[in-house]
């Protein structure tokens, strides 16, 4: 039963997920991370934690173009009871620092 933390965005630097990847350590859960895209020192950060033990993270990129790549990202918010990440809705990503908007 992984959390899953679903964005609408790119992730390039580890910066903005290490709140998030901190808290979810801590439960000792895995994470699925559904996100246009991971890559450079995110993906690095990532498959180093997963070689390490400390957290494991499984990227995926989100389905789906457009606007149907929103939509895509709501109903799997849905079904998982969590919330996508958007800035457009005032939700930074820096600023997750728990597991309540994640889905599981």
């Amino acid at each position: 039963n992984p959390y899953i933390l679903l964005l609408d965005q790119k992730v390039s630097t580890v910066q903005p997920l290490v709140p998030v990847l901190e808290a979810v350590a801590h439960t000792g859960k895995p994470l699925v991370l559904i996100a246009d895209d991971v890559d450079g020192e995110a993906l690095t950060a990532l498959i180093l934690n997963n070689l390490k033990g400390s957290i494991k993270v499984v990227a995926v990129k989100a389905p789906g173009f457009g606007d149907r790549k929103k939509e895509m990202l709501e109903d799997i918010a849905i079904l998982t009871n969590g919330e996508v990440i958007t800035e457009q809705l005032g939700i930074k990503l820096e600023k997750v620092n728990d597991t309540s908007k994640l889905g599981t």
